[in-house]
């Protein structure tokens, strides 16, 4: 298992859970998406508490690198004197945005692979199953695609996958909304441009926030 599996091993098992309440793939990533924002809410607020505290010191550090810009030594003395009178730590902030990426590459595991996460189907029959079908086995089109095949025709996988994962594969809901969310977005006017819409829009909307929770 690697990295990227370790983050999403104990993240999979929440919303495996979550699924087997709501029974829809779409309402589960929703749930899923908060649940996680939430739990880690407090870290958020203690990185932009950081960063707006680092705003509020830049001018101080800027007027002590230009008092001593020849003086190296004495410009290093003077910034750890504010450190210490101010309790200023420059990585103080590091912590919780590490945290917050590794979550966020373990939810990208988690949503990229659901045969593996959710329905916990082994990796190599879901290997054996895209060599069959002459996929790559290592991203989120590749299962997406598997899911699409076996509902459309699970006798093509009867000697990859068991009966029982055969039905779990034929059982699993991922429509929401009227989206069949295994589809990929392409370049058709059709109601999947949704998801690269709202995900530029989302972004835009994030670095505005970013941007004014630190003083700029």
């Amino acid at each position: 298992m690697g990295f990227l599996g370790i983050l999403g091993l104990p993240l999979g098992y929440v919303l495996q859970w979550i699924y087997e309440i709501v029974g829809n793939y779409g309402w589960s990533i929703l749930l899923f998406t908060v649940i996680v924002r939430l739990a880690f809410f407090p870290l958020q607020v203690k990185q932009q508490k950081s960063t707006a505290r680092m705003s509020a010191y830049q001018p101080m550090i800027a007027e002590i690198q230009k008092k001593y810009a020849k003086d190296r030594e004495k410009q290093n003395e003077e910034l750890m004197g504010m450190q210490q009178e101010y309790g200023y730590n420059p990585a103080a902030g590091c912590l919780p945005m590490f945290l917050n990426l590794f979550v966020i590459f373990g939810i990208i595991e988690v949503v990229y692979r659901p045969l593996q996460y959710i329905l916990h189907i082994p990796a190599d029959a879901i290997a054996k199953a895209a060599e069959v079908m002459g996929l790559a086995s290592a991203n989120y089109t590749t299962q997406s695609q598997i899911v699409q095949q076996v509902q459309q025709n699970a006798a093509m996988f009867g000697d990859i996958f068991s009966p029982e994962q055969l039905a779990m594969i034929q059982d699993f809901r991922v429509d929401f909304f009227g989206i069949n969310l295994m589809q990929n977005p392409g370049f058709e006017l059709n109601n999947l441009l949704i998801f690269p819409l709202l995900s530029i829009v989302t972004m835009a909307m994030l670095n505005v926030v970013m941007l004014r929770s630190s003083g700029q």
